[in-house]
């Protein structure tokens, strides 16, 4: 699996690349700016970028807007972007196309060296991998009462919103101690009160949902 890393500070790029090489990820690039990030990505065509949101010469967007450039070129290449903050402007972006292949982690809340690579290998294979504070972020901006979102129960805004970090079925099976049973009961609830169409595709799915819970219909 080829991978295009973007991160300005030499320590932590130098220790990514170590660790993808680790877990057998082929490093096509590992660059320090937007303007090597954005000739790398539509030179190199790599299964899965890596992207830090702030790189130089702005030290603002950078990052992120190339990768946003590159994915308008190639829909639905698989992009991880890691941040110190929460950007809701970039991950409704990321997710507004529905095309799959996205994540976004923070990067003070990556705990182990397991969970970063399961990341990437998720984003990679098409699905999704977001920090559980950027959704809860995204899910508050539609906890009106005149927002569909106000319609779900408690039980059904704690499985969207691990439905939403990219989790099957029974993944949040196991993590709320019910039946897988349960919780396809509880997503079918979930897509008739936002008014979207139950698809067998996980990834689309809870991309669909997050683009509907943040533009509306």
């Amino acid at each position: 699996m080829r991978v295009v890393l973007a991160e300005d500070l030499f320590l932590l790029r130098d220790g990514l690349v170590r660790l993808l090489q680790a877990h057998d990820f082929e490093i096509a690039a590992a660059v320090e700016t937007g303007p090597e990030l954005a000739a790398a990505l539509a030179e190199l065509d790599p299964d899965v970028a890596v992207v830090d949101v702030r790189l130089p010469p702005t030290h603002t967007d950078e990052g992120l807007q190339c990768a946003l450039d590159a994915r308008r070129k190639r829909p639905g290449l698989p992009v991880l972007v890691l941040s110190q903050h929460v950007e809701q402007l970039y991950a409704r972006e990321l997710l507004a196309d529905g095309s799959g292949g996205v994540g976004y982690l923070l990067k003070d809340r990556v705990f182990d060296a397991e969970q970063f690579v399961d990341a990437v290998r998720r984003v990679a294979a098409g699905g999704t991998a977001m920090d559980p504070q950027v959704i809860q972020q995204l899910l508050a901006r539609r906890s009106g009462d005149d927002r569909p979102l106000a319609r779900l129960t408690p039980r059904e805004r704690e499985v969207l919103e691990l439905m939403a970090q990219g989790r099957s079925n029974a993944a949040i099976a196991g993590t709320l101690v019910v039946t897988e049973r349960a919780i396809a009961k509880h997503t079918a609830n979930i897509f008739a009160k936002l008014g979207l169409e139950v698809s067998d595709d996980d990834n689309r799915r809870v991309l669909a949902v997050l683009a509907y819970l943040d533009h509306g219909r």
